[in-house]
């Protein structure tokens, strides 16, 4: 995939469709462990050559893993692209996960996930996503634990790869100052001989599970909530009438329904924020929040009553309109990120086998309407179907 821009500055991507979802029960942190270790050695470089293959030039390289998706990304001058691809096609291709790699990166990885566990925001985010995908892997957490990164080993990495590193389902994605028939010459040198694998996947869709409060105790000294349930897919048609509402509520900047009713009117809770993450075939909506523990009713109070307005009232005409203009605005600003472009224009061709233009989405947006959205929000936010989870500071 390639997408002309006039700028010295290039940004590639190679994203793979295997993620934290498609890892074995036991098995939690595997697809995050081999992101590390693709970094470490190849049958041609070792980790040093790897690390200044592109850092020599001034590039930037790293990667991430998500639930669905690994994605190594670089951002370089122009003239070193070819380095980027033949870098890219080394260690995704043949990395040889050596042992003593194995075993230094998994002491990096046990001290990122104890790092983690330290911050209740962030912990109290995938804690929910355990409850709310009780049972499925998308509920798991990324990282995995400490028992099931202790337990992997070669053979789990290779095994994962064969089964998920599907040829078919791998998206190389550039944005620069080329002809096409220069990208095309390098793909075709770089990844014309790579081994076909065509490896079927089953993902499970999620089941819906139940509503439900959790509070759990924690030495904090603030108390800190995520409630929320299951959404829309990236596919499904009211995906952008949720974003926008999403954006409403509890979404970029300051002046958000929840940002304005709880901090700045009443000023009961430093960060609050919503958010909606599309998957392939389910998707999240949540809402959190940290306050102290003797105002957290009083939060909870104030939010549903934001969730009550939108649920029982249709937008005028005006407030409609103005939400859409901010969301639009954001959207404009955000293709700034040109490497944040790039990667979810590969996600959308990976997901829906196509990708929307800015037009398009704007479009989109606007087509959205009052009714929709009100309808959205007796789906998505019925605190009544919601799960709650707080973490409140031991006495």
């Amino acid at each position: 995939m390639y997408k002309y821009s006039p700028s010295p500055i290039t940004h590639c991507c190679f994203l793979v469709n295997a993620g934290s979802r498609d890892e074995a029960e036991h098995k939690e942190g595997l697809a995050h462990f081999i992101e590390h270790l693709l970094f470490k050695e190849t049958t041609r470089r070792n980790t040093s050559q790897i690390l200044n293959r592109l850092e020599l030039v001034g590039a930037d390289l790293n990667a991430y893993t998500t639930k669905e998706y690994t994605c190594v990304h670089a951002s370089l001058l122009k003239p070193h692209l070819e380095r980027a691809i033949d870098l890219f096609e080394d260690i995704l291709f043949h990395s040889t996960f050596p042992d003593e790699e194995l075993e230094k990166e998994r002491g990096v990885i046990l001290d990122e996930i104890a790092s983690y566990l330290d911050q209740p925001e962030e912990a109290i985010q995938d804690d929910f996503e355990d409850l709310l995908f009780k049972g499925h892997p998308i509920g798991k957490n990324i990282l995995g634990t400490t028992e099931s990164v202790e337990a992997l080993n070669a053979k789990d990495i290779k095994g994962f790869i064969k089964a998920n590193y599907n040829t078919a389902e791998m998206i190389f994605a550039i944005y620069g100052d080329y002809t096409i028939n220069k990208i095309v010459k390098l793909a075709e040198k770089y990844f014309g001989n790579i081994p076909a694998n065509y490896t079927p996947k089953s993902r499970i869709v999620p089941a819906i599970n139940e509503a439900s409060k959790i509070v759990v105790a924690k030495p904090i000294s603030q108390t800190h909530c995520v409630m929320g349930g299951q959404a829309y897919s990236s596919s499904h048609p009211d995906k952008y009438g949720l974003l926008l509402l999403n954006n409403l509520l509890g979404g970029m900047g300051m002046s958000n329904r929840l940002n304005m009713e709880i901090r700045e009117k009443h000023g009961i809770a430093y960060t609050i924020e919503s958010n909606y993450t599309s998957l392939t075939d389910t998707g999240m909506f949540s809402i959190y929040f940290g306050t102290d523990s003797e105002k957290t009713d009083k939060a909870m109070r104030l939010v549903n009553k934001e969730l009550k307005k939108l649920r029982g009232n249709k937008l005028g005409t005006l407030q409609l309109h103005q939400a859409k203009q901010k969301f639009i605005g954001q959207i404009a600003l955000a293709e700034e990120n040109r490497m944040s472009l790039i990667i979810s224009m590969a996600k959308s061709l990976l997901d829906l086998g196509s990708v929307d233009t800015l037009e398009q989405i704007f479009d989109k947006i606007n087509a959205i309407t009052a009714p929709q959205l009100l309808k959205i929000s007796n789906e998505i936010l019925d605190e009544k179907q919601m799960i709650t989870l707080l973490f409140e500071p031991k006495e």
